[in-house]
């Protein structure tokens, strides 16, 4: 029997409030759906560290550090939602990195916060490039 809705549902996760409102959303739905849920989170390259190599080091060990509390999160909250969830860790350009883990798992929906800095608003985000690449629906939680 088919289902009406998503079947696999990829939510992309930071440090950031949008994105845990993402998540909630996301984590939501697939309850809702009897969905899986595949939780990204992207290690980025660039910003601070490009500028700096001796910040390389620290901004990798923040990043992991935000990656273990959300990977703690999704192991506490899962069993007692009742959905099945999947955590991958990526590197590289977070929207590249969505866009290519979406495709290699054939989701079905994909789930992202809004960009909270006021630069997006001129040169795009993360979301406006997933919608624009239109492979699969796309969901922007502010």
């Amino acid at each position: 029997m088919t289902v009406d809705g998503p079947d696999a549902i990829l939510v992309a996760v930071d440090a950031f409030e949008t994105s845990y409102r993402a998540g909630a959303y996301a984590a939501g739905l697939a309850r809702r759906q009897k969905a899986r849920l595949i939780c990204l989170y992207v290690h980025s390259r660039g910003g601070l560290s490009s500028l700096s190599p001796a910040l390389a080091g620290p901004v990798s060990e923040a990043q992991g550090q935000t990656a273990a509390e959300i990977r703690r999160t999704i192991a506490t909250n899962a069993g007692r939602l009742g959905i099945d969830v999947t955590f991958i860790e990526a590197t590289g350009n977070p929207a590249q990195e969505i866009a290519r883990v979406a495709d290699e798992l054939r989701v079905d929906a994909v789930v992202v916060g809004a960009s909270s800095q006021a630069g997006h608003k001129f040169v795009g985000s993360i979301a406006t490039a997933l919608v624009r690449s239109a492979r699969w629906p796309v969901t922007v939680v502010p």
